[in-house]
């Protein structure tokens, strides 16, 4: 896939892998639709752009999905038509499933599920108009596997395997094309933004995370493998070996899983 002429529409685009996929798509010659609630910041990522006249600003919230067909309009009458949809926008969790309200697990799964359904839903009638696309969906390691303290998000995450799966099944005839994207431990701010039981910010980055691969290599990978027409694109350091732990030792995942520990982060709480 050449990316250069692309209209390629990101959400999450205001920090960590949406921000960082937008600054190397642009170097590649493709026309941006940046998108999140921090209209402020994804005006920052279009500025850091060496084309920044050529994108286009459009601030979303995933939990507000009325919105979507208006929105998805919009892009096509200012840009012409939609050439691939990143559903990148998230948020994660820390909090075990008992303690978990029940109103942060709704947030989560209208966030990281419902939203990225609802968005893509209201593009697919104007890819299928221009005659293709590719929908790209950051999903996580987590889309296959659950620890301690991310019951919601593995579940949302989950989600999004099992409908983009028999989504890519309904629309290859439409010359559409699906990849689910499954990063392990990046160093974004996705732990500190992460939901506790009440529902609050974590507020702290996890060291998991400070130990994880950078950006610029996770959106590298990215990019070659939709390039490649893959289908899926596992990224991250050994924990990705956990998806394959999991499909074929299952035993043995469910015995070091049980060992992982969980901070509920109360200390932190005021």
């Amino acid at each position: 896939m050449d990316f250069n002429g692309q209209v390629i529409w990101i959400t999450g685009a205001s920090s960590g892998i949406g921000a960082g996929l937008a600054l190397a798509l642009d170097r590649l010659g493709a026309k941006l639709v940046l998108s999140s609630r921090n209209e402020a910041a994804l005006e920052q990522v279009r500025a850091g752009c060496n084309r920044p006249v050529d994108h286009l600003v459009l601030p979303l919230d995933l939990a507000e999905p009325r919105d979507f067909p208006s929105l998805a309009q919009r892009v096509r009458q200012l840009c012409g038509r939609i050439d691939l949809l990143v559903n990148n926008g998230g948020v994660s969790q820390r909090a075990l499933a008992l303690e978990a309200s029940v109103e942060s697990e709704r947030t989560i799964m209208e966030v990281d599920y419902f939203g990225p359904v609802a968005l893509t839903k209201a593009v697919m009638p104007i890819m299928r108009a221009q005659g293709g696309g590719r929908i790209v969906v950051i999903s996580s390691v987590m889309g296959y596997v659950g620890t301690p303290g991310r019951s919601s998000y593995a579940a949302a995450k989950h989600a999004l395997h099992g409908y983009f799966d028999s989504l890519r099944a309904e629309v290859w005839r439409d010359n559409i094309k699906v990849t689910l994207v499954c990063p392990g431990y990046v160093k974004t701010a996705v732990s500190a933004n992460a939901l506790r039981a009440d529902g609050s910010q974590h507020g702290q980055t996890d060291e998991t995370h400070q130990r994880g691969i950078s950006v610029e290599r996770c959106v590298r990978a990215m990019i070659r493998g939709i390039r490649n027409d893959r289908e899926e694109i596992a990224v991250g350091g050994f924990e990705v070996s956990a998806i394959y732990l999991k499909r074929w030792m299952p035993w043995l995942f469910s015995r070091i899983v049980r060992r992982i520990g969980f901070n509920t982060g109360r200390q932190q709480q005021p």
